[in-house]
């Protein structure tokens, strides 16, 4: 059996910053730490922060486990997808201590969008609209602003012909297929500019994943079930290797028939730790025969 683990598996950079704030807040704010929403797409650093006594907050500012308000002098952090200007106003005004972990790459779309609007674009955001990323994009955009995910969502737009249309992508958006939606933009007659905001980790990442599954009788795509970028490595590995699973641990092993003559493929998105990765490695080699 011949493993292969990609280089760029894990933690980007934006992640493992954010990861390593709340971790340090956690200490220092003791049972004080608040993150807006999960501070990233993996459950088991979830559950350990919440072990560590952190606890999430929704839209509202409340708990999302019971209601409630944060006490007075509790500290919130901004997770790396970054929040809307409205509530980063809101925090601001709260009276909480704010620590922002936003990935600075996401905070440079914020920066486009709310500038390129206020000069009289159309801003048009590629990515997924239920997203957290995508929807604090979509809170400095102004208007006219729309999201498009596909083709058919590309092929359906309906900003105004009159405006200059300005496109920026969700950091982890699938590379081609934005360069897809942006020829069918330009298609349909609007005066378009782009930015390509998928940052350099992701493109690396999907290439690498490409190449890897494109040599390997099975694939393992390694990350949490909400990860937008793990869903993306996953649908490219799928493309280039018949046999490719989605595991969020060692535990989703048992469902995944190897052989002792295979060429395994693993990779892991933006959000998993490498602990995970190791865990999985070990369990795979001592499959072998």
């Amino acid at each position: 059996m011949v493993v292969r683990v990609a280089k760029t598996a894990g933690f980007c950079f934006g992640v493992k910053r954010a990861v390593s704030m709340v971790y340090e807040a956690a200490e220092k704010y003791p049972g004080r730490v608040y993150t807006m929403g999960p501070i990233i797409h993996n459950e088991q650093v979830v559950e350990d922060l919440a072990e560590k006594g952190v606890r999430v907050i929704d839209d509202s500012l409340l708990d999302e486990e019971t209601g409630e308000a944060p006490p007075a002098g509790s500290v919130v952090i901004v997770r790396s997808h970054g929040i809307s200007r409205e509530m980063t106003e809101r925090l601001g005004e709260s009276g909480y201590k704010v620590i922002t972990a936003t990935c600075p790459f996401v905070s440079k779309i914020h920066d486009i969008a709310a500038k390129k609007s206020a000069e009289g674009y159309s801003i048009l955001i590629v990515g997924n609209p239920g997203h957290p990323e995508v929807q604090g994009i979509r809170g400095w955009a102004g208007e006219p602003c729309a999201v498009v995910e596909n083709a058919e969502q590309a092929r359906a737009l309906s900003l105004p012909k009159e405006r200059p249309v300005w496109m920026v992508a969700q950091t982890t958006f699938q590379v081609d297929k934005f360069e897809e939606l942006v020829e069918i933009v330009k298609g349909m007659g609007y005066s378009v500019r782009v930015t390509n905001t998928i940052c350099n980790a992701t493109k690396e990442r999907q290439t690498e994943s490409k190449e890897l599954a494109g040599i390997s009788d099975t694939m393992l795509v390694i990350g949490g079930k909400h990860s937008s970028n793990t869903q993306k490595l996953y649908e490219i590995c799928s493309s280039m290797c018949e046999r490719t699973y989605y595991i969020q641990s060692p535990e989703d092993l048992e469902s995944v028939v190897l052989h002792s003559d295979s060429c395994i493929g693993i990779t892991a998105g933006a959000s998993t730790p490498n602990t995970i990765i190791q865990e999985v490695l070990s369990n795979v080699r001592g499959t072998e025969l």
